[in-house]
């Protein structure tokens, strides 16, 4: 083993020379440069997001965005629009039939973190997916990564 694992350390609320409210913020900006840097990073597609990383940042993203007070409602409008794209795919069974309509979620994100600023960490984070998916396996790489979030969202107690 070439690194050594290192023990995650307590936040410290007490501590009165960082505000909980700065650490939270500088944790929250850094697990959305770590996941869009990982997605980057990936040179086959999203596919390619091994999946307990993607787990580990959905853990993490999913309690941030509901530290931003991202109302679960925006995440599944574009949750739904994932997964009509999903049942389309299911029946039409070829990728590039839905490749216009995954690629177009992204002005519609863009939209939505216009509106409303606690959208915007979700729509780097996808957008930078999306420009992952090139094949069905991307698409339902995709698919896993938004239902991930969603569920830390929810179960951070997202509403």
């Amino acid at each position: 083993m070439s690194e050594a694992i290192k023990p995650k350390l307590p936040s410290s609320p007490g501590n009165p020379k960082q505000p909980s409210h700065q650490t939270n913020v500088g944790k929250t900006q850094n697990i959305v440069e770590e996941i869009v840097k990982t997605i980057d990073g990936l040179k086959d597609g999203l596919q390619k997001y091994p999946i307990r990383d993607l787990v580990n940042h959905a853990a993490e993203f999913g309690p941030y965005l509901k530290q931003q007070r991202l109302e679960t409602n925006q995440v599944r409008k574009f949750l739904d629009a994932v997964n009509r794209l999903k049942a389309d795919l299911a029946e039409k069974g070829d990728f590039s039939e839905i490749e216009t309509e995954v690629v177009l979620l992204k002005p519609k994100l863009a939209y939505a973190a216009a509106r409303q600023r606690a959208a915007k960490p979700l729509g780097e984070v996808m957008s930078a997916a999306i420009d992952k998916v090139h094949s069905k396996e991307d698409f339902e790489r995709l698919v896993q990564l938004i239902e991930s979030i969603i569920a830390y969202h929810k179960a951070e107690g997202g509403k």
